[in-house]
């Protein structure tokens, strides 16, 4: 039997892209998982991340990171809430991984509604193949289940990398993408005051954060 794992790395920053990781593996194989040291991603060091992500795309049976970007999320978050965008976006990646039961790391409070809005959706996407998936919802699934975990390493890794690269491009140190860094803040509050409330592409347009900078600046304005 193919198991999967999906979890996602990124859905809170205002800044860069969200990445949702998939893997598969046989279910037989999965304590090779384990025995590679596989964990919840964030209890692990960058460079062990690293070392880990090349491991488990070597030892899975498959494995995907759908990369959202800051547009496609604003454009989602216009028609859906947040939550509703991890549906879609999960589903996405189970249409690729297509195995016979999948943990995911639920992005809802209640994770049977995830689970059950999870599975309408991909058989909606897939009616041929909606009843063959068993699908298990729950919170904190990266530290249960390590098809989990090795997701949201993947998923991470990639993020991390992704967030180098617009560092390089953009020559800006903007910390973390999370709207409590402290870095980030100080970014886009310079960012906005020099571009009269415009942002660039990396940064997430319809973030509260954003929202709130360019209240501010109208205030300004006004007074």
């Amino acid at each position: 039997m193919m198991i999967a794992g999906i979890d996602e790395a990124g859905k809170g920053p205002v800044i860069g892209p969200m990445c949702i990781g998939g893997v598969k593996i046989e279910e037989s194989k999965a304590h090779i998982l384990k025995l590679l040291g596989v964990a919840d991603s964030k209890k692990l060091t960058p460079k062990k991340r690293e070392q880990l992500a090349g491991l488990i795309k070597k030892h899975s049976e498959g494995y995907v990171i759908l990369e959202v970007s800051p547009f496609q999320i604003d454009e989602l978050r216009k028609i859906m809430n947040m939550n509703e965008v991890m549906v879609v976006c999960f589903a996405k990646v189970l249409e690729q991984l297509k195995p016979d039961l999948v943990y995911v790391d639920a992005a809802d409070v209640n994770t049977e509604r995830f689970a059950e809005n999870l599975r309408r959706q991909y058989a909606k996407n897939n009616q041929n193949d909606s009843t063959k998936i068993e699908i298990v919802s729950m919170h904190q699934a990266d530290v249960l289940y390590p098809p989990v975990s090795a997701a949201s390493i993947i998923a991470k890794v990639r993020r991390d990398e992704i967030i180098r690269e617009l560092k390089t491009e953009w020559r800006a140190d903007f910390g973390s993408g999370y709207p409590s860094d402290p870095k980030t803040k100080e970014f886009l509050s310079n960012w906005g005051r020099q571009h009269f409330g415009e942002f660039p592409s990396i940064v997430r347009q319809s973030w509260k954060t954003v929202e709130n900078i360019r209240e501010k600046l109208k205030n300004a304005e006004m007074e």
